[in-house]
């Protein structure tokens, strides 16, 4: 299993290097400009559409923005903003959170794009049922000589999205915070309990498709959001008076390359703090991945520039607010400092100083909802990579295989799943940019139409 963790590790390594990066955030940054930071000035109107003012149940599509938006976030608002963050913390310090904050900020742009792109450029699987997702809008708007192309993301996305990490983490969640307390011996045979538990759960849901899915996810998300948000912002209550020390340290640490317990990071090299933010932030919003545009190419709209701009919401609530409250509650509590602890049990330690009696049954619960409810969207995605390569009847199959990796998750090292999921979403992302980079002028032309015929409504 070393040997297998070292392997992983170097495939991440590799894969995360700066012509990725310069694609991601270059590419985002690239798209941000182009549009003249168009997505951003129709703020507003994104929330708009998002609460439904303009849904029209007639039109192609088969669930509502909202439970599209719900759907992407179920996915992406979970382990990502509550073990990602403290692992980002705990090897690069405060200032990789900046560095996540890029990342939103340059992934709202990008996610303008991809989201468009999925309603665009729908396509058909092959029970003539419509999609949407990076492998459709490769071939319905580049062509069939783009196909490989689509292919190479299909392949990619059948193990990135696997529920891996989330399970991983969970697992360590309940270990830590239920039953070591409790006196009960944690190891293999406990967290297989906890993955045959897993497995029910989810098996329940996901094997009911897109519908049961969307449904799940509009109704735990926003309930566990508004949880989460509640407690940390007691936690930061609590310790008012050193949050301003502690933005300025995290603005101050992002060009600095050193770890506040002493250890130089990677040798010293600012640029590896700035690919560990990125990649955390990746993680964390997943924008130009192209995980979040298949559940966007699913929403009942005959407007694309409208699945855009909800899409767009997404690394705000997800990555600017979520993780920015992690990172508080991690930082003015002081643990990153104080203990070893390492992923979501440094979140835990934080909840449980702050609110000593209820604060990591809090974060537990919030913990269970955020991750069960991405295991039931990262089944769809995954599905959905199956059917584009082998046929809708098929697609079941891929619900065989997932269920069976959350053994896997949940019985293995966190730096392995971590490193397994990273590497295989850096190369989902390149198809996913290289694709967006090339129809963006279409994507602007659409937009100038949409947001004119807007215009003409209003005056």
């Amino acid at each position: 299993m070393e040997k297998l963790d070292s392997i992983i590790a170097a495939f991440s390594s590799a894969v995360w290097g700066i012509p990725l990066l310069v694609l991601l955030i270059g590419g985002g940054l690239f798209l941000l400009i182009y549009s003249r930071f168009l997505p951003f000035r129709y703020l507003g109107h994104a929330v708009q559409v998002l609460r439904g003012k303009y849904d029209d149940p007639d039109d192609p599509g088969e669930i509502s923005h909202f439970q599209a938006l719900s759907t992407a976030l179920s996915a992406t608002v979970g382990m990502g903003n509550i073990a990602g963050v403290a692992v980002a913390i705990t090897i690069g310090g405060p200032g990789a959170v900046f560095w996540m904050w890029v990342s939103a900020v340059v992934g709202m742009g990008t996610k303008f794009f991809t989201g468009t792109l999925a309603v665009m450029y729908r396509g058909k699987d092959s029970d003539g049922v419509a999609q949407g997702g990076p492998m459709y809008f490769i071939v319905e708007g580049m062509g069939k000589a783009w196909k490989p192309l689509a292919i190479f993301f299909s392949v990619a996305a059948l193990i990135g999205a696997l529920p891996v990490f989330n399970v991983n983490q969970l697992t360590q969640a309940i270990n830590d915070i239920l039953l070591k307390p409790q006196g009960v011996e944690v190891g293999l045979q406990s967290n297989i309990i906890i993955g045959v538990i897993l497995v029910a759960i989810t098996s329940v849901v996901i094997l009911g498709g897109l519908n049961r899915i969307s449904k799940t996810a509009s109704r735990l998300v926003p309930t566990m959001v508004v949880l989460y948000f509640i407690a940390v912002s007691y936690i930061l209550i609590i310790n008012i008076e050193v949050i301003p020390s502690y933005f300025k340290l995290i603005l101050t640490d992002a060009f600095s390359a050193t770890l506040y317990k002493g250890e130089p990071l990677y040798g010293g090299i600012l640029g590896a703090l700035i690919v560990l933010g990125i990649k955390r932030g990746a993680f964390s919003n997943e924008a130009g991945i192209g995980t979040a545009p298949m559940a966007h190419g699913a929403a009942k709209t005959a407007q694309p520039i409208r699945e855009g701009l909800v899409a767009m919401l997404g690394p705000a609530i997800d990555t600017l607010i979520v993780c920015t409250l992690t990172a508080l509650a991690i930082l003015v509590t002081g643990v990153w400092e104080s203990t070893e602890a390492n992923g979501v049990s440094l979140t835990a330690t934080a909840f449980a100083k702050a609110i000593p009696s209820a604060g990591k049954y809090i974060l537990l619960v919030c913990i269970a909802v955020f991750s069960i409810s991405s295991l039931f969207s990262y089944s769809y995605y995954g599905s959905k990579s199956l059917s584009f390569l082998a046929g809708a009847k098929n697609k079941k199959y891929y619900n065989i295989f997932y269920i069976g990796s959350i053994m896997l998750g949940a019985t293995t090292s966190l730096s392995m799943m971590i490193n397994l999921i990273d590497g295989v979403f850096a190369l989902m992302a390149i198809p996913t940019m290289l694709a967006t980079l090339y129809m963006a002028p279409r994507v602007m032309k659409e937009a100038k139409k949409y947001f004119g015929s807007f215009k003409k409504s209003k005056g």
